[in-house]
């Protein structure tokens, strides 16, 4: 039975519903780019905003942090977001995950983290135990974030970057890719490397 409506239809999108084994429950892909025929020989539907308001699950496959969020904003408060978690990641059963979030290839949560809704844990990601990462977060390919890490909602971090034991990011910062994240960081900090940019 067709049941999940997805929106976005570009890199990211290829990327989630590739990790369905069973592409046949897709109800419709939603985008706002009329370039944007189809992906993976389902019609693209435009514009996004055609789903708003009607039943069924939606999947958020956009990787741009605040449009995940502003289109979360848009959607019925009734809305039912999909989790989708591949069949290689590896999820404690203490885990705590929210809606709308996605654990792609060989990703890995640790034992007592929590994870907010409509988060991307992109390929092999790693989280150790005790971690707490917002909503609307990024984890990028390849990066660990070390036990007792926070991050704040909406916090992009980048690929290859680790975050050691116990260090706090605050709401909407920017890690680089291959940074090293060894002391707090505020909100809205940007990091590149081993130095915050603020």
């Amino acid at each position: 039975m067709n049941e999940l409506n997805i929106i976005g239809a570009s890199g990211h999108a290829k990327a989630v519903i590739d990790l369905l084994d069973d592409k046949s429950i897709i109800a419709g892909v939603f985008d706002d780019s009329p370039q944007i025929k189809e992906i993976f020989g389902i019609a693209v539907q435009c514009p996004s905003s055609k789903i708003i308001g009607e039943k069924g699950r939606v999947f958020i496959a956009i990787g741009d942090n605040e449009i995940r969020k502003k289109l979360v904003g848009q959607l019925s408060s009734g809305t039912e977001y999909k989790l989708i978690v591949h069949k290689s990641a590896i999820l404690s059963n203490s885990v705590k995950i929210g809606n709308g979030t996605v654990a792609i290839e060989r990703a890995i949560i640790k034992v007592d983290t929590e994870i907010g809704n409509h988060v991307i844990l992109n390929t092999g990601a790693s989280i150790d135990h005790d971690c707490s990462i917002g909503s609307f977060v990024h984890v990028g390919p390849g990066s660990t974030l070390c036990g007792n890490v926070k991050v704040g909602e909406g916090t992009l971090i980048s690929a290859g970057s680790v975050v050691i034991p116990g260090i706090s990011i605050g709401d909407w910062c920017t890690i680089g890719a291959g940074s090293v994240v060894h002391k707090d960081a505020p909100n809205g900090a940007k990091w590149i490397g081993d130095k915050m940019c603020i």
